[in-house]
């Protein structure tokens, strides 16, 4: 399994942004796809973007022109920059790491947005 670290989450107003990082206990060059997720209190978690390995990316509709997802492959990190930043985006947000048939997940981070 493949150790993940979030980190980046905090308060933000409405409008705002931010800059989610996971770190990872190995090379992301070898996981197939990463992501990111979140959830609500009493709500489903729910994908808000992944990348593979090749670069491509995928977004919920949701976070779609706000939210953008990247990597660094030398830093074994992800990234997840999120702006225009509603307060609807708040929850806990989750790292994921797919390798194979491998599924790794992370503590979380809050991220809390103030109207």
């Amino acid at each position: 399994q493949v150790q993940l670290v979030e980190s980046g989450g905090g308060l933000v107003q409405a409008g705002g942004s931010l800059r989610l990082s996971c770190g990872a206990s190995e090379s992301i060059f070898s996981i197939n796809i990463m992501g990111w997720y979140r959830q609500a209190p009493g709500k489903q978690r729910e994908l808000v973007a992944i990348i593979t390995s090749g670069g491509i990316t995928n977004y919920a509709d949701s976070v779609k022109g706000r939210f953008t997802i990247s990597r660094d492959n030398a830093k074994n990190t992800v990234y997840l920059q999120m702006n225009s930043l509603k307060p609807e985006d708040t929850a806990v947000y989750y790292c994921n790491a797919r390798k194979w048939d491998l599924v790794s997940w992370g503590q979380g981070t809050q991220v809390t947005v103030s109207s």
